[in-house]
């Protein structure tokens, strides 16, 4: 007779899932402590769905007091090539690799939904199915499972797969006999920590969401701080670089899953083609990808520090001044220091040109309220 682990594991690998691991979740653990003080220290910024959910993301039973276990699942989306290499081509986007593809979130969720569901229905157990919308800490669990370590970029890292595994969670009800939990590997290396280029990492396995730029350029709605313009480079949803630069990728295979796959357009487009598109334009282009979650305007927010950090042409000025009229204030802003760093002379003409023009509109909005009054 099939025992229970033997069957959600052999029937997560019919549907595509690299690894799938076991752990029961009656004991405490390290993870909370760490949530703990990274919320204290408010190094989650804006995210403040981090602080209002802490109490219920800091153990599993305490998202469903009835889990007994659960059952990690990873989906590999390792790409084909460096993604450090894309840095260079300023005059293009640089789009994370995990969203070059479909949006991970529906293709891990059909497939998890499908795993639960013959658990489910074999077992006479309940299951509930969580992808990275849940206040649920997937990593830890996934380290405590075996799956992989917590490096100390924060992510987890797998011997197999390098830093590139989509999680996927089910808890149930049922009490599983658990895998090993992996030990850490990452050993003196702390290439992860000296590459970001922002200096996000407080110490190792500690992180300031406020100064990631996957942070900045994802969660982050306001004006991207001018510390922090530069480093971003072409980078215009996500960074990957903590993750490309660790030692243990040189084991991973690339991807299976075609709908994990780079599209072609989502590979380093041209920054000038991303500036011109309209909110239509927009949400059609990244239809069923992570990049339509932000919405046009903090993508052209993002494009634009990257036009900024491009080399200076004619059709990249063309686009910023087209955008220095944007309703949204913070596109403008943005246009602002993007045709500072592209055209200082330009920019002072523009700036004294505006300045003007708004004096200008002053004087006729007090004309008018006086006399209507």
């Amino acid at each position: 007779m099939t025992s229970r682990e033997s069957f959600v594991k052999d029937t997560a690998k019919s549907l595509g899932f690299e690894e799938c691991r076991i752990t029961e979740l009656g004991t405490e653990w390290q993870a909370e402590e760490r949530l703990s003080n990274f919320v204290s220290n408010k190094y989650h910024g804006t995210m403040a769905w981090m602080e209002t959910t802490v109490e219920r993301r800091k153990h599993p039973t305490r998202m469903w007091s009835e889990a007994k276990s659960a059952i990690v699942v990873g989906l590999n989306y390792s790409p084909d090539s460096d993604p450090i290499e894309d840095l260079k081509a300023n005059t293009r986007g640089n789009i994370s690799v995990y969203a070059r593809g479909d949006d991970y979130h529906d293709v891990i969720k059909k497939k998890l939904r499908t795993l639960a569901r013959a658990f489910a229905e074999k077992f006479k157990q309940q299951v509930k199915i969580f992808v990275d919308t849940a206040p649920l800490m997937e990593k830890p669990l996934a380290h405590r499972a075996g799956v992989g370590w917590q490096g100390k970029h924060t992510n987890l890292v797998s011997r197999e797969y390098g830093s590139w595994l989509f999680l996927g969670i089910i808890l149930t009800d049922a009490i599983l006999k658990s895998d090993v939990a992996e030990t850490d590997h990452c050993g003196s290396c702390k290439s992860c920590l000296d590459i970001c280029p922002t200096k996000a990492f407080v110490s190792p396995y500690k992180i300031d969401a406020r100064k990631c730029i996957s942070y900045l350029t994802i969660e982050y709605e306001g004006l991207i701080p001018h510390q922090f313009r530069k480093a971003i480079g072409n980078r215009i949803y996500g960074c990957d670089d903590c993750l490309a630069v660790c030692p243990w990728n040189k084991f991973a295979k690339n991807a299976n899953e075609s709908k994990l796959i780079a599209r072609e357009q989502n590979i380093l487009p041209r920054l000038v083609d991303l500036a011109l598109l309209s909110d239509r334009e927009f949400r059609v282009r990244f239809s069923n990808s992570p990049v339509k979650r932000i919405g046009r305007n903090r993508f052209l927010r993002n494009v634009l520090i990257a036009l900024g950090n491009s080399q200076q042409s004619e059709l990249a000025i063309d686009c910023v001044l087209k955008l220095l009229d944007e309703e949204d204030p913070i596109v403008r802003g943005t246009a602002v220091w993007a045709l500072s760093q592209l055209n200082p002379e330009l920019f002072e003409k523009e700036r004294t040109r505006r300045s003007a023009m708004e004096t200008v509109q002053e004087v006729k909005n007090e004309w008018i309220q006086g006399h209507q009054q």
